[in-house]
């Protein structure tokens, strides 16, 4: 069977009539990236937030023409719509709809593809806890909640290599282990990590339609795009598609009933981080940062984003705070020492706590066995539980209706 190319999936979609009811879809430069991998095509149409759900037939029949080439062993269409919010203030501006850009080459075998994606809006869903008001909220957009999700909190850091990924696990781990239901969403589609950090395989289950089962590691709930394609896989995705595949894995998977579901973003302050901050109804965010200033001025770009987006600042961690020599004893500052704490002060935000940089907790992590479960009354896991203990105080009183920490910028 040959395998079919880009070009000519585009000319059979010119035969799809654009919603202008003049033009085509390829003409209008509503198809953004193709996909193409194992004869099955993926690519995406941008629509208006406003007319996604009066659109769909138009996907339907993008869809359905593709299916019918030959050589073509399935297809998924994509409704992407950047939904627009009311007025802003001059500090957060609303994001520009991504423009359509032009067939790329074929994606790796393996690539998932992405959801199909209706824009929301009116009230939270059912379930979803109220979230207060605070900052400059004026004309925000209202968010949609997950079903069943008592808070979503973010763990963020400014950029890579500080030990967020380990830190976003060990302290679901912690909230776990001081008893509380909770989950897990890998939101760093280029750099997945929960899979191997919780020494889990396979693929989730597909329960119903769309809607799949998140795998389960120490009483977790887990989702991740490492479940979903190949480790050694690229993902070579860009805007739409990424934040497709971040809307299904949040809404699209039976989470059910959850005091926490923790998210582990992607590091640094680009568009994924920022769509889902402002789409997402965070109840708040853990900023991740070692102690040494240029670390610091990244992490403080995550507390200005966070800031921007009128998303409350649970506190700062600061991770590799020092090290102990494991055959003498001696302490070494070996990124400097008190930095985030320093910082913490200076912003008027929670310091949650040190973690040592210390051998088990690598070690542990590799072995996806992290170190609240592989060590849990060790002092480290201590640390952990202590951090996820001070997370929780901070999302109880903004449930009670106290105010979140004030943060002041200089």
């Amino acid at each position: 069977m040959a395998s079919v190319t880009q070009e000519q999936v585009l000319e059979q979609l010119k035969t799809v009539t654009g919603p202008d009811f003049n033009s085509n879809i390829v003409e209008l430069g509503l198809v953004s990236d193709i996909f193409i991998a194992d004869n099955k095509v993926f690519f995406s149409i941008t629509v208006p937030a406003a007319r996604a759900q009066e659109l769909e037939p138009l996907r339907a029949a993008a869809e359905r023409v593709v299916k019918a080439m030959p050589g073509v062993n399935g297809a998924i269409v994509a409704l992407t719509a950047e939904k627009k919010g009311g007025p802003t203030s001059d500090d957060a501006p609303p994001r520009p709809t991504p423009p359509a850009r032009p067939a790329q080459r074929p994606a790796p075998a393996g690539a998932v593809p992405p959801p199909r994606v209706v824009a929301k809006s009116g009230a939270a869903a059912q379930g979803a806890p109220a979230q207060p008001a605070h900052g400059h909220s004026h004309g925000a957009p209202v968010k949609s909640g997950v079903p069943g999700v008592g808070a979503i909190i973010a763990v963020a850091s400014g950029k890579g290599g500080v030990g967020k990924s380990t830190t976003a696990v060990n302290l679901a781990l912690g909230l776990k282990a001081n008893g509380h239901s909770v989950g897990i969403l890998d939101a760093d589609i280029y750099g997945p990590s929960m899979p191997r950090l919780l020494g889990l395989h396979g693929r989730p289950e597909v329960v119903s339609g769309r809607v799949l089962k998140p795998m389960e590691g120490y009483g977790l709930k887990v989702m991740s795009i490492g479940f979903l394609v190949d480790e050694e896989t690229p993902m070579i995705w860009r805007g739409p598609m990424v934040m497709s595949a971040l809307t299904q894995m949040l809404r699209e998977v039976q989470w059910g009933d959850l005091d926490v579901l923790v998210v582990d973003m992607p590091p640094g302050t680009g568009d994924a981080q920022l769509t889902m901050a402002q789409q997402v109804p965070l109840a708040g965010a853990v900023i991740v940062s070692t102690p040494q200033d240029l670390a610091l001025i990244d992490a403080r770009k995550g507390l200005n984003m966070f800031k921007k987006v009128d998303v409350p600042l649970l506190g700062i961690v600061e991770n590799m705070s020092y090290f102990i020599a494991p055959d003498t004893g001696t302490r070494y500052d070996i990124f400097g020492h008190g930095g985030a704490r320093k910082e913490a002060e200076r912003l008027g935000v929670p310091f949650l706590g040190e973690v040592p940089l210390v051998m088990e907790i690598r070690e542990t992590s590799d072995a996806g066995t992290p170190i609240v479960v592989s060590n849990p009354d060790g002092p480290q896991a201590q640390a952990y539980r202590e951090i996820a203990a001070q997370v929780w105080d901070q999302l109880a009183a903004a449930k009670g209706g106290r105010a979140a920490p004030a943060i002041v910028f200089d």
